[in-house]
């Protein structure tokens, strides 16, 4: 079911992509649109995993290399009925952690050497669990999608508003006008809403696969406050909606937090406090 629902979400946002296409360059602007979607979606199902690994300077480790870690995400998995995802570490300072991958048999669950200096085994296991989460119900995919296609969108819009076609079952020039503006906002307000509604899930699979709410509460509470302290210099807005905790948090940009892909940590911490 869950596959289901992936594939349904990537098949609404190309088919979004391509009628955008054709409301700006007609007939000719949706052939471009669903060659470039089929493209996108292409490298982003089998790549993007890869890609952001290494953007990140994510190092593989074995259960000899990182025994504990190891041993939480075996236990865990054995609990979720999942395979044993790839680990990796990265050496990075800002305490995080993000989970990648088109399916179960291609999963991978980083984490920073800073969340596991920071944070208790018990934390660390919930932050594993909210990872996991994301692995069972395939958000990796919808994430790396919806995040692709809202930058083709907007990338289609600016293209528009110089190179706009002259087929004759174009709209007229206001209404294209419109959709230019208006429809990279729809985008990012899909992306935004299908991000952050996958957080509250993961949060609340991960209560249930630990038992115990209250690790992942006091694991986010402390990864956001120190993630208001430590920037993250590699971290782009591409791959935020990724991590458990917006590696932009720290950054006092108002717009930005507005369109955030996470939801609050306050309203997080009170979504699991419900859970008890």
């Amino acid at each position: 079911m869950e596959q289901f629902k992936t594939y349904a979400l990537m098949t609404g946002l190309t088919l979004l992509f391509i009628w955008f296409g054709g409301m700006i360059a007609g007939q000719t602007g949706m052939v471009i649109a669903f060659v470039a979607a089929a493209g996108m979606n292409f490298y982003a199902y089998y790549y993007s995993d890869q890609q952001v690994l290494k953007h990140y300077d994510a190092h593989p480790v074995d259960r000899n290399h990182a025994t504990g870690l190891y041993e939480i995400v075996e236990r865990l998995t054995q609990r979720a009925n999942l395979p044993m995802p790839a680990l990796y570490i990265i050496p990075e300072a800002q305490p995080n952690a993000f989970a990648t991958g088109r399916d179960y048999e291609h999963a991978a669950v980083a984490v920073t050497e800073g969340l596991l200096d920071l944070l208790t085994p018990e934390e660390i296991e919930a932050v594993i669990a909210h990872e996991l989460s994301h692995i069972k119900h395939y958000d990796m995919l919808i994430g790396t999608v919806a995040a692709t296609i809202a930058g083709a969108i907007a990338m289609l819009a600016q293209f528009g508003m110089f190179f706009g076609g002259g087929d004759r079952d174009r709209p007229n020039l206001f209404v294209t006008l419109a959709l230019m503006f208006i429809m990279p906002l729809v985008a990012t307000v899909i992306q935004m809403t299908v991000s952050r509604n996958r957080e509250y899930m993961a949060d609340e699979g991960a209560a249930k696969m630990t038992g115990h709410p209250e690790w992942l509460q006091s694991g986010l509470a402390k990864l956001d406050d120190y993630a208001r302290g430590i920037a993250m210099p590699e971290a782009d807005p591409q791959t935020a909606h990724m991590f458990i905790i917006n590696p932009f948090t720290g950054h006092d940009f108002s717009m930005q937090q507005l369109f955030s892909t996470h939801p609050s940590t306050e309203q997080r911490i009170a979504r699991l406090e419900a859970l008890k």
